[in-house]
């Protein structure tokens, strides 16, 4: 029997897909994860410098740049197709009286079982070089340069958590809902920016994105009748926010600027994600029609099935081309960033990171077709549910922050954060943890 490739069971899977399937959601989380990789492999720009590799930031040495990111931050639409996809998914599940805990537990194992991989590998790198005398620094900031798409998930899950909560607001408030959220993104910013109050930006990774959130619902319930109106309103309340306001132009932050709108979100980004659900939006019909061609909406399936192996390991393909490069003598770094031979090189350099990516999604991509949460006559404890989700996010964040690298110890490595995901995995129900303590208790 031939074996298949991966195209043709792509296009075996296409072909079984529904026809009430709306293909143009499969479509928007392809496009929007994609961008970021194009996005993250574009506005990183290293240069050697006096014999040395420096972290060069696009944005930073060439400030027109950052308009683009009014473009390539897509993290809005990300949230936006979460928005439907849980309340579709949540509906469901209430409909046949589901169990939380299983509806939870499998959108973390979905979400999560990928990443442990990457942990392990970034771990065992961090542990050799500082063992084979590499610079700590170094490796601390190719790891954690790395692992900055994990912080990502840890917001997600938070936000997929509180599914059961958004989905009552819905259900009871519908767009009320949603501008609910807003007026709490309005009041972080003001008691931040203006009154300086310390550490409540932070809640606007919550308003923020629980508010895109809530737009994913009103499409799935086709509440959004105006689509294009949202997106002029959207783009021109960024506008006015940017120009009159005290936001940045750019859409994530950028080194030197003392208010970043991504990390936390502003009221900026949240405009952003407004405009862009619009034009989304504005766009479904023309977009479903041309996913009926069988060979795009094979591509899009084709990546949906590996597209947090792409999302997780683009950076680790960015960070071992640069490797490569350094050890041959710094070949290709010596452009300065934004000149017309670094543009020029920016083809052959992403044809290097796309080769050095494709062997880690064969390697890689088998973690993301989760097995599903093992059966078990009761559901998950909520306490074990909270915690596992605790250390999980928490394990996640710290990794984004301060990397698993660390300065000091014998391993150069901050084991205690590279266990909380694991920790966190395990009290959930999957996970090597969990599979581990399985079988030495014989069970």
């Amino acid at each position: 029997m031939t074996k298949k490739t991966l195209w043709s069971r792509a296009r075996d899977m296409a072909e079984k897909a529904p026809p009430e399937r709306n293909r143009y959601v499969d479509f928007l989380r392809a496009l929007s994860i994609m961008a970021v990789v194009v996005g993250h492999w574009l506005v990183a720009a290293p240069y050697m410098q006096d014999g040395a590799v420096v972290g060069g930031h696009l944005l930073g040495i060439i400030p027109w740049t950052q308009w683009l990111t009014w473009g390539f931050q897509v993290m809005p639409l990300f949230f936006l197709v979460g928005g439907f996809s849980n309340g579709m998914s949540w509906a469901a599940t209430r409909r046949k009286n589901g169990h939380y805990a299983d509806w939870f537990g499998s959108r973390v194992q979905r979400l999560i079982n990928p990443v442990l991989p990457l942990f392990l590998i970034w771990t065992l790198f961090a542990a050799f070089g500082t063992a084979l005398g590499v610079e700590r620094g170094i490796v601390k900031m190719a790891a954690q340069l790395a692992l900055v798409p994990v912080w990502f998930l840890s917001v997600y899950l938070m936000v997929s958590a509180l599914v059961p909560l958004t989905w009552s607001l819905w259900q009871r408030f519908g767009l009320g809902s949603f501008w609910g959220f807003v007026a709490g993104a309005i009041a972080v910013d003001v008691l931040s920016i203006h009154f300086e109050v310390p550490y409540i930006n932070f809640a606007n990774f919550l308003f923020v994105w629980l508010g895109v959130h809530q737009l994913g619902y009103a499409w799935g319930a086709g509440r959004i009748r105006n689509p294009w109106v949202w997106a002029v309103f959207g783009a021109i309340a960024l506008e006015m926010l940017v120009y009159f306001g005290p936001y940045p132009v750019a859409m994530i932050g950028v080194p030197g600027s003392e208010l970043s709108n991504s990390m936390p979100p502003t009221l900026a980004l949240f405009a952003l994600g407004v405009a862009q659900a619009g034009l989304a939006l504005a766009l479904e019909k023309a977009g479903r029609r041309m996913l009926d061609n069988m060979a795009l909406w094979t591509a899009t399936v084709l990546l949906n099935g590996m597209i947090m192996t792409v999302y997780l390991w683009h950076l680790t393909a960015f960070v071992f081309v640069m490797v490569a490069a350094w050890l041959l003598g710094g070949i290709g770094l010596h452009s300065a960033p934004g000149s017309g031979g670094w543009w020029l090189a920016r083809p052959v350099w992403f044809a290097l990171y796309i080769a050095m990516l494709l062997p880690l999604i064969a390697l890689f991509a088998r973690f993301e077709a989760a097995r599903g949460m093992p059966e078990r006559e009761a559901p998950v404890p909520h306490w074990r549910l909270v915690t596992g989700l605790i250390l999980t996010c928490a394990g996640l964040a710290f990794t984004a922050a301060i990397s698993i690298a660390s300065p000091e110890g014998v391993t150069g490595v901050r084991l205690w954060v590279v266990a909380l995901p694991f920790v966190g995995a395990a009290l959930i129900g999957f996970g090597p943890v969990r599979d581990l303590s399985k079988r030495v208790s014989g069970v």
